[in-house]
């Protein structure tokens, strides 16, 4: 396991799917953001749900994507209910 699985949220299959994206550090995903990182990975695995695109969020803002506040869960919302049936 390497750098990110240590992250808050991303366990061995997160990492894994970051890593196919070129995505290897926390600094990377930060810089990318958690939809831009949530779109290419659901472009290898459709079945990537909106709990994923929240422990990304989670990440980059180092606290369980649960604890994200009423309107991050909101505007993530809004952004996968535009990807979700793609």
């Amino acid at each position: 396991m390497g750098e990110l699985s240590k992250t808050i949220n991303i366990g061995k299959v997160a990492e894994s799917q970051l890593n196919e994206i070129g995505i290897t550090t926390l600094e990377e995903l930060q810089e990318i953001g958690s939809k831009e990182a949530w779109l290419a990975i659901r472009e290898n695995d459709s079945s990537a749900c909106f709990s994923k695109l929240c422990g990304l969020e989670g990440a980059i803002q180092g606290i369980r994507w649960h604890n994200l506040s009423e309107n991050d869960k909101k505007n993530l919302k809004d952004f996968y209910s535009t990807y979700a049936n793609k």
